[in-house]
């Protein structure tokens, strides 16, 4: 088998993207992806070989212009489902009665502010409300610095972590060229085809070499930031409690363990609210973004009073749009719908089953690793001769005529990602395998 190195990198937007060419696709969607190409031009991203004009949706069905419905495998985003009904009431309501900036008072930031830490471990007991998840690790990088006195930062090496230039530069799967600046250090993920069976020392022993290298170099060392599940390593959720000892490592060195809980978080890996607590860590700043308002835009990071109190003495943080009433209605919201539903628990059932069909698959079918945990799993595919991006591509694309969406990850492109909204069912599973297995076998 080739060495993973020889094979090309994959930049993240690039995985799945569509390429430009309007040939055979329906008129109506050709003329949108023209609309599309000339008012947003190259900042413009779209999914699929033929992109979806989308319609309506609900619960994890997509409704496209072509007539069919599309089971979503791939949206974290409408975490608890497409227009959840409740979500929708909530804002709806709230902006019919009123809606502002955080500067006044209204109970519903409030009743939203304390349902949510009381989720989190009693020592984070203080939030910040932003809009995105890109706002909340910018200003966790900031927390970081000013906490620890240095610069220097840690990442995985296909991590992503958002958009604002703070945050691009710790992403390093966000460069088509050059890399993240020398403040920037970059590890290898969590994976056992490269520590063996030992992840956690393996992983932990990779951190202290590039903390030694960032203090050697004058920098310092100022945070290990990571996406708690790997996401955009390519999934990386076993065994439980590994990253607990590159924290321990972290910590000695007099830096912060930042957990991103964008993708993970809220009830996806079905062991609980966070994919931190798989470990059984305490992070010191907790961020999160997208499913939090289950499309509306909210997004916040949690920490501890005194590493927010430190960084307020010296900055104003003012935010128009974060924890507006509507925000916090709609976070409200989520957060009841993830407990009427029990969709943590449905979140490990279906995860369970799914896994259990995957791995029975894997004997059959070039796949060569079935990773996560709940709804959050990835399917890796390779050969003898290396990781199979194109493959995967394929099957995206296959998966696509069979009404299915699924998207990609990993540093090669190989990995599917599956991560639907937390109300499938196991019957939802069963069509996903059942059309993996029609392409593959």
């Amino acid at each position: 088998m080739t060495r993973p190195d020889a094979q090309p990198e994959r930049q993240i937007l690039d995985l799945n993207a569509f390429s430009g060419a309007t040939g055979a696709m329906a008129p109506d969607v050709a003329a949108l992806v023209e609309r599309r190409r000339r008012a947003f031009g190259a900042g413009s991203v779209l999914f699929y070989d033929e992109p979806l004009r989308i319609l309506r949706a609900e619960g994890a069905t997509i409704h496209a212009s072509d007539g069919r419905a599309y089971l979503d495998f791939y949206n974290n985003v409408p975490s608890v489902g497409h227009c959840h009904p409740k979500v929708v009431e909530a804002v709806r309501a709230q902006i019919g009665s009123f809606n502002t900036h955080s500067r006044y008072l209204f109970d519903v930031a409030h009743d939203y502010a304390e349902k949510l830490l009381a989720t989190f471990p009693a020592a984070l007991s203080n939030v910040v409300l932003t809009c995105t998840g890109s706002e909340s690790n910018d200003l966790a990088l900031r927390l970081a610095r000013k906490a620890s006195g240095a610069e220097g930062i840690i990442v995985t090496r296909a991590a992503y972590h958002g958009n604002t230039a703070t945050v691009t530069e710790v992403s390093p799967s966000s460069y088509k060229t050059g890399a993240p600046p020398r403040h920037v250090r970059t590890v290898p993920p969590p994976d056992p085809a490269l520590f063996g069976n030992d992840v956690a020392q393996g992983f932990a022993d990779a951190v202290k070499a590039e903390i030694a290298a960032l203090k050697a170099d004058g920098i310092g060392f100022a945070g290990l930031l990571v996406d708690t599940i790997f996401s955009s390593d390519g999934v990386y959720a076993d065994p439980p409690g590994f990253l607990k000892t590159a924290v321990e490592v972290v910590r000695a060195a007099g830096g912060l363990f930042i957990a991103d809980e964008v993708q993970p978080g809220f009830g996806r890996t079905g062991a609980g609210m966070w994919g931190f607590s798989r470990h059984g860590l305490v992070p010191d700043i907790v961020t999160m973004g997208k499913p939090m308002g289950n499309g509306y835009p909210i997004a916040g990071l949690v920490t501890r009073p005194e590493i927010l109190d430190a960084f307020c003495a010296d900055f104003g943080y003012f935010n128009t749009f974060a924890g507006s009433p509507a925000a916090c209605a709609a976070g409200l919201a989520v957060l009841e719908a993830i407990e009427e539903d029990d969709l943590i628990a449905n979140a490990a059932r279906v995860g369970r089953h799914l896994t259990a069909r995957l791995t029975r698959l894997q004997a059959r079918a070039p796949i060569t690793a079935v990773r996560g945990a709940g709804l959050y799993l990835g399917i890796e595919f390779g050969t003898e001769k290396g990781p199979a991006p194109d493959l995967a591509k394929r099957l995206i694309n296959g998966l696509r005529d069979h009404g299915i969406l699924i998207g990609a990850a990993g540093r090669y492109g190989n990995v599917l990602k599956i991560r639907p909204p937390l109300c499938v069912t196991t019957a939802h599973a069963d069509l996903l395998v059942d059309a993996l297995e029609e392409l593959l076998v």
